[in-house]
């Protein structure tokens, strides 16, 4: 089975309010066939720092998200809950998922055939493009 590129994303919501919000449009992604959900988890960092896993069925917020298409269960382990916990604050919730980039699996496969490999990769937080972006309008402006 091929596959294409495989990456996490870790999702805080501070006050730990999970809501159905991005659900839409997560929705979208793997309707139109740009993402694959592979796993899919919920945690919540109470006041006191102790974190604990959350059922979609636990909390009436993540009601929404047992209606996604996703093949959701068995990638993540406790080591990722507890590095995802690491980085929460106190009284923060997170939602981690695995998706496949499904978009970019023709030119990964491209790349594998050429015998290339991935020499490094991030994603670029928002911030620092639109500050880069700014500052590039500014001088051609």
């Amino acid at each position: 089975m091929s596959i294409g590129p495989v990456e996490y994303v870790i999702l805080g919501f501070p006050g730990n309010k999970f809501t159905g919000q991005i659900v839409p449009e997560l929705a979208k992604l793997i309707d139109s066939g740009l993402v694959r959900i592979i796993d899919l988890t919920f945690i919540m960092k109470d006041s006191a720092g102790g974190v604990e896993v959350v059922e979609f069925d636990a909390v009436e917020e993540l009601a929404a998200f047992a209606g996604l298409d996703a093949e959701v269960g068995g990638i993540l382990t406790d080591e990722d809950v507890a590095h995802a916990a690491l980085s929460l604050e106190p009284n923060t919730s997170a939602v981690l998922i695995i998706w496949e980039d499904r978009w970019a699996g023709p030119f990964a496969e491209a790349v594998r055939n050429a015998s290339g490999v991935i020499l490094e990769g991030a994603r670029i937080p928002r911030e620092i493009i639109e500050q880069a972006m700014g500052a590039l309008a500014d001088a051609l402006g």
